[in-house]
């Protein structure tokens, strides 16, 4: 293949892939938006809560989670890490920060959520907060939203 057929060739998906982007309604993106912000309160406030069950359930079995620190982890280690935590009494809480959020649609597949959150817990008789920042993979499946990948950053 010749450059200038290659070049066609990648002008003519990258306009493609303009077009389908602006056919997302703004109706479309808001129900998105809320939906995604249930499913994120759904997931945190098990996170909160210690409620092992429910964050795993939200996870997909295939989760890849890529942790500026701690590198890429996999669904079975995110949720025995929280187990670890919760049974260490961390009370490490967190919250998504207002106005952050933002929610793009990944047509047949689900959703891409990113913002910021902060997560607190108590050291030494004070809170400890620290905020970062995110961006879920969200999968819309038979048995509802999954988290199937995970990237957080800013740490």
């Amino acid at each position: 293949m010749t450059n200038s057929l290659i070049r066609s060739a990648w002008t003519a998906a990258c306009v493609s892939l303009a077009i389908t982007t602006y056919t997302v309604n703004a109706e479309e993106t808001n129900t998105l938006s809320s939906t995604i912000s249930v499913e994120d309160s759904v997931l945190f406030g098990a996170f909160n809560r210690c409620d092992i069950d429910t964050v795993g359930e939200k996870f997909a079995d295939d989760l890849e989670f890529y942790h500026d620190i701690s590198g890429l982890t996999d669904k079975a280690y995110s949720v025995r890490s929280l187990q670890d935590m919760c049974d260490r009494k961390v009370g490490l809480k967190r919250r998504l920060i207002e106005g952050s959020q933002r929610v793009f649609p990944v047509p047949g597949f689900g959703a891409i959520q990113e913002g910021k959150h902060e997560f607190c817990h108590p050291e030494n008789g004070k809170m400890d907060c620290g905020i970062f920042s995110f961006l879920h993979v969200w999968q819309k499946t038979q048995a509802g939203w999954k988290v199937s990948r995970v990237v957080s950053y800013g740490h």
